[in-house]
């Protein structure tokens, strides 16, 4: 293994590590388990529900893995171990989208998109790079196919995983685009800062280990791995070291799921989606929330409202941040827990709750 040759009879090409599936194991149900905790503590099971049972998915990958890797010839280990570990991934990205979707929430006269067609857009997306994946994977996992069929399915890999960058760098461009309206408007409190800056870490390692991923199948696509004259020092490293997987996968994965629980987005942001920021960037409003005149179906199909554009006027039925139809509450800039606890006596009777909050002030 340490000099990159073949382990006969392992599926792993190497022998997989013994000791470093349990330490990720450990890790990940740590963090899944204060995950599912955080969504208790900030009442937000909508917004990062997912995220226990990504961290869930990848505990079983692991304890496959460990498994395997005292079974490393046993192929539907082997299956079982990869399945988990390369699912758990997109749910993490899954996370983003609600978490950008519940940002743009808060500050909705910068948002380039309807907020709730945040995870519609990208979800939509990411399903259509799925299907082309699965498809992909069924016609290279078919040795009964002709060779060109074989083709098609590795070519069809190989578009799903440039896509999955694709979208991932669109979904950063539509994060950064609310940020830089939010700055040149001078109207970027602590908070939002916090959110947006946990967003993109988070994204920057999901997309590295997709760039790594992308990477390793790129190299080994074309590797007829049945010819008998193919020799260790003709597959790519990526493949023959085990390191590469728990630098570029295992570890900025677990970095991620830790990353969420140290900054959970929920500690920044109401839990209401329906308050938003005031634009003085100093009182949080609760008003009646985003509302768009147009179809459901249309707005899904047409997220960014281009068909208003055209026509010169926007479709959404009234800009509402700009009605003084809401209850507010006062919040300093950077006093994150503070105001969550204000808006929180909002939610359980915002008209009464929050008037007598304000009589008391």
């Amino acid at each position: 293994m340490e000099n990159g040759q073949y382990v006969n009879g392992s599926l792993w090409f190497y022998a997989p590590n013994k000791v470093a599936p349990v330490v990720w194991a450990l890790l990940f149900l740590v963090s899944g388990v204060t995950h599912a905790w955080q969504c208790m503590h900030y009442k937000c099971w909508k917004v990062t529900g997912i995220l226990p049972w990504s961290a869930l998915i990848f505990v079983v990958g692991y304890t496959f893995r460990e498994y395997g890797a005292f079974h490393f010839g046993n192929i539907d280990v082997f299956i079982v171990s990869l399945v988990f570990i390369y699912a758990a991934p997109p749910l993490y990205e899954l996370s983003n989208y609600l978490i950008l979707s519940r940002i743009l929430y808060y500050v909705p006269y910068h948002s380039p998109i309807h907020p709730g067609r945040v995870l519609t857009t990208f979800g939509i997306l990411s399903t259509i790079i799925e299907a082309l994946n699965a498809n992909g994977a069924a016609y290279v996992a078919n040795s009964s196919l002709s060779t060109s069929q074989q083709s098609t399915g590795k070519a069809l890999l190989k578009a799903a995983l440039c896509l999955q960058l694709g979208v991932l760098a669109c979904f950063v461009l539509l994060a950064t685009t609310f940020h830089l309206r939010c700055k040149k408007a001078h109207l970027f409190p602590e908070n939002l800062h916090s959110a947006l800056l946990t967003l993109y870490i988070s994204s920057f390692l999901i997309g590295t280990r997709t760039l790594y991923r992308t990477v390793e199948y790129f190299t080994t696509s074309s590797i007829d791995f049945s010819s008998p004259t193919l020799k260790a020092s003709d597959i790519s490293p990526i493949m023959r070291y085990e390191w590469f997987f728990w630098v570029f996968e295992a570890s900025l994965m677990a970095a991620n799921s830790l990353l969420l629980n140290c900054r959970h987005p929920m500690r920044y942001l109401p839990r209401d989606c329906k308050v938003y920021l005031g634009e003085d960037g100093r009182t949080e409003v609760l008003g009646r929330g985003y509302e768009d005149s147009r179809a459901w179906w249309v707005t899904v199909l047409d997220p960014f409202d281009l068909w208003g554009m055209v026509r010169g006027r926007s479709e959404v039925r009234e800009r509402f941040w700009e009605t003084n139809d809401g209850e507010r509450v006062v919040v300093t800039a950077g006093e994150v827990d503070g105001s969550r606890d204000q808006v929180g006596v909002a939610e359980k009777g915002w008209r009464g709750g929050l008037s007598g909050l304000m009589r008391s002030k």
